[in-house]
């Protein structure tokens, strides 16, 4: 059902966010419009997605049904397993600054904070929160608070940090911080756990 070329990737985009047609045919380069159509009847018909109106758009988007956001444990665990691979960075591979909401929410899964906070990264002209609370993290688009601290970096080197790969200072001395170096540091540094595996 979702083993087919594309489906999961329709899935991870719709993970992010509901969305239109071409707003998936524009984040996935290089899928063909009929192919990508089908995959949508598909997982359509099978309960995996669903199409709703959205009056902020006017219009029609594709987003996922209950059944189908259960297959976020599913991509991000892909993501977590992947890790080791982010040390060549993306080459040549195309890449997308929404894909990051995505796999930084998968890398920094378990990290928790007893005081909210935000800090936001600056990737290719667009701004991604992270906000940490007792609950866990949650990683969107748009920041509900004002960001505690600010990175401007490259996505493939965020990635390496949220997969605790390079160090949280190297990274923060490569690029360039806006706000504080303590707190943006106490979100990507990597946390201790309980023997229940709980952040401490």
């Amino acid at each position: 059902m979702v083993g087919e070329r594309w489906s999961l990737l329709i899935i991870r985009e719709l993970l992010i966010r509901p969305a239109r047609y071409g707003e998936l045919l524009d984040s996935l380069p290089g899928v063909p419009t009929n192919l990508l159509a089908d995959r949508l009847r598909r997982l359509e018909a099978a309960g995996v997605v669903e199409r709703r109106y959205d009056a902020e758009v006017e219009g029609v988007v594709y987003g996922l049904t209950a059944w189908g956001l259960e297959l976020r444990e599913a991509v991000e665990a892909l993501v977590r397993w992947s890790s080791p691979l982010m040390l060549q960075g993306r080459g040549k591979d195309t890449f997308r600054r929404q894909w990051l909401v995505i796999a930084l929410r998968a890398l920094l899964r378990g990290r928790s904070s007893p005081k909210p906070v935000t800090v936001g990264l600056e990737v290719e002209g667009a701004s991604i929160a992270v906000s940490l609370d007792r609950s866990g993290v949650d990683v969107t688009e748009a920041a509900d608070r004002l960001p505690a601290a600010t990175l401007r970096g490259e996505p493939s080197e965020l990635l390496r940090l949220a997969a605790g790969l390079v160090p949280v200072d190297s990274v923060i001395d490569s690029g360039n911080l806006y706000g504080s170096r303590d707190i943006f540091a106490s979100v990507f540094a990597p946390q201790a756990t309980d023997k229940h595996g709980a952040s401490t």
